[in-house]
This record gives structure tokens, C-alpha cells and sequence, in this order.
């Protein structure tokens, strides 16, 4: 299984959440909206300075920054 975390991604990439790190309040957070373990998404896009990036979860679409997609670790489609 290849890993990588999501503000790597190039736009069209996709995978399952495997892991959220960080603090207990902002995991809870990513959760919420559809970010946890199992989970697939898609990067649909960057802004132009690369924050924030652009992600599909199921049918809705979010905007994240950088520095919270570095939290998120996901299984690559291969």
C-alpha cells in the first residue's frame, strides 16, 4: 500500500484516508466533514499560491488548507 499525505497530491489524484494526525480538536474537525479512515477522496484542485486545495468527499466538495491536508494520510489508487 503506497501512502502519501493529501498536500501532496497533484489535482485528479485520489485514495482512502488511512490516518489524520494532529490535535485531538482539529482531527474531530476533518472528521465531521467527512475526513476519516475509509473515506475516498479526490483532489479536484489548487489555488493558484497552492493553499488551499480543493477536495471531493463523497458529493460534496471542501476547501482545506495546506497546512490541515499535511495531516492527512491516504492509501493512493494505483
Amino acid at each position: 500500500m503506497r501512502t502519501q499525505t493529501l498536500d501532496t497530491l497533484v489535482p485528479g489524484m485520489s485514495g482512502c484516508v488511512h490516518s489524520l494526525s494532529g490535535e485531538p480538536e482539529i482531527t474531530h474537525s476533518l472528521m465531521e466533514i467527512g475526513l476519516h479512515p475509509g473515506a475516498r477522496v479526490r483532489l479536484v484542485r489548487r489555488a493558484p499560491m497552492g493553499s488551499p486545495l480543493e477536495v471531493a468527499i463523497g458529493g460534496s466538495r471542501f476547501a482545506i488548507r495546506k497546512d490541515l491536508a499535511r495531516m492527512i494520510s491516504l492509501a493512493l489508487d494505483v
